[in-house]
């Protein structure tokens, strides 16, 4: 049993005080959160140019390849399957080796039917490709 003067005796404190190490934390949390989004994430380019990138490709030798959702695909609006987008794709390429292909792909379509397109176009030696984009909302 205990004495009443034996419960008064001062003890070390071994316990390190954590609130004001916690306070300064939240602190910093709040400013890193207030200027996150203030920072600018844009870089200074300044792109070249030049006069033959305006004639590059003819536009009568750009061909089309128009891929709908269900991964339907048209070649000038001509349906056709991959295995003969190949070949008829090759086709164009030794009749006219500077020809462009551009890419309309609808965008729910999975990427993968977007990469067998273009594995086609590059074992079909085409290498002037384009896709197709909207611009997005502001």
């Amino acid at each position: 049993m205990r004495r009443y003067s034996d419960r008064h005796n001062l003890h070390t404190l071994s316990e390190l005080n954590v609130t004001p190490l916690l306070d300064l934390a939240f602190v910093l949390l709040i400013i890193f959160m207030i200027t996150t989004p203030l920072m600018e994430n844009s870089v200074d380019l300044v792109i070249p140019t030049s006069g033959a990138a305006k004639h590059a490709v003819d536009p009568n030798a750009v061909q089309t390849i128009s891929i709908n959702k269900e991964a339907e695909m048209q070649l000038n609006g001509q349906p056709v399957d991959l295995a003969n987008l190949e070949t008829a794709l090759t086709h164009l390429h030794t009749g006219a080796p500077e020809i462009a292909v551009v890419i309309r792909s609808h965008k729910e379509l999975p990427v993968q039917k977007l990469v067998d397109v273009m594995d086609a176009l590059r074992r079909a030696k085409i290498t002037k490709i384009g896709v197709v984009t909207n611009p997005g909302e502001p």
